[in-house]
């Protein structure tokens, strides 16, 4: 039986300025002590032992209480400071409850490089490295990383909950449609529209890969160049149950086009406008996004 692939790591590099080099490092045992070092270092030890992210829950600070034999109510400021000075990235602690950086993930390149150098390593989760920044023998899982690479953090974390995950309120998973950044001709009405229309494809079987979903954005750029118009034809196509797009002009008084082909020959399932509209919406609001 082959060995399973180790995730975690046994050691993780500690610089000798730990305690000189950061501003935020003396601040953090100013205000807190001693047990401010020990609780940012406890939390180090168990992402690294987890790889390069930690999910918790609502009873992890109950955990690292009783751990540490430390008081609730000080590992709650002590991890509350540590978000604020982005010793971990806020963003997606709030969104996702897990911790993790930048830097800790750049960290966690330079462990693994030895047993990557036989095995890439895969990553699926939070990864927050821009594409210059991750090395090459990490390899980032677009299907299931809850993170779009983008430079700039801030907007990729917004886009992250907008594009890549619509949450369906009465089944518990999640819809992974567009992981591509969204076309920049695209205003954000349109967006939505293009978002939801993806959706009702998933839902009828449909799985469109990235090359189809960059087409169908290409299709209805050349149809208009009006946003409001290209905003119709999606919701049209939307709730026609339509495959593709159609000038509205053409479109008659037929639910389907006349003509069909192998990409969109099925049966599909009437739709909601304002339902699809508010399950975005709802979805938008549930969750966003490292330092």
């Amino acid at each position: 039986m082959a060995r399973p692939r180790k995730e975690g790591m046994d050691y993780f590099s500690f610089d000798v300025d730990f305690f000189t080099g950061s501003k935020k490092i003396k601040i953090l045992k100013a205000r807190y002590g001693a047990d401010g070092i020990v609780i940012y270092l406890y939390l180090l030890c168990e992402i690294y032992k987890n790889g390069y992210y930690l999910k918790v829950d609502d009873d992890f600070e109950f955990v690292i209480s009783d751990d540490l034999n430390m008081n609730c109510d000080k590992v709650k400021q002590v991890l509350n400071f540590l978000l604020e000075r982005s010793l971990f990235d806020n963003k997606l602690f709030q969104s996702d409850k897990v911790l993790t950086s930048a830097g800790i993930q750049k960290r966690f390149q330079l462990a693994v490089k030895t047993r990557a150098s036989k095995n890439p390593v895969t990553v699926k989760d939070f990864w927050v490295l821009s594409e210059e920044e991750t090395e090459t023998f990490i390899k980032v899982n677009p299907s299931l990383n809850n993170s779009v690479n983008n430079n700039d953090y801030s907007e990729k974390n917004e886009l992250d909950s907008e594009n890549n995950s619509i949450k369906e309120s009465k089944v518990n998973k999640s819809i992974c449609i567009d992981t591509a950044p969204p076309d920049k001709s695209f205003s954000p009405e349109l967006e939505k529209a293009f978002q939801l229309f993806l959706v009702c494809r998933k839902q009828n079987g449909q799985d469109l890969n990235q090359e189809q979903i960059r087409l169908l954005r290409e299709e209805l750029c050349n149809l208009s160049d009006k946003d409001t118009e290209r905003i119709a034809i999606v919701k049209k196509a939307t709730v026609s149950n339509w495959k593709s797009f159609y000038p509205l002009k053409k479109q008659g008084r037929k639910a389907e086009p006349k003509k069909k082909t192998k990409f969109s020959n099925f049966n599909g399932r009437e739709y909601d406008m304002n339902s699809l509209e508010s399950k975005l919406l709802n979805s938008q609001k549930g969750g966003k996004d490292h330092g």
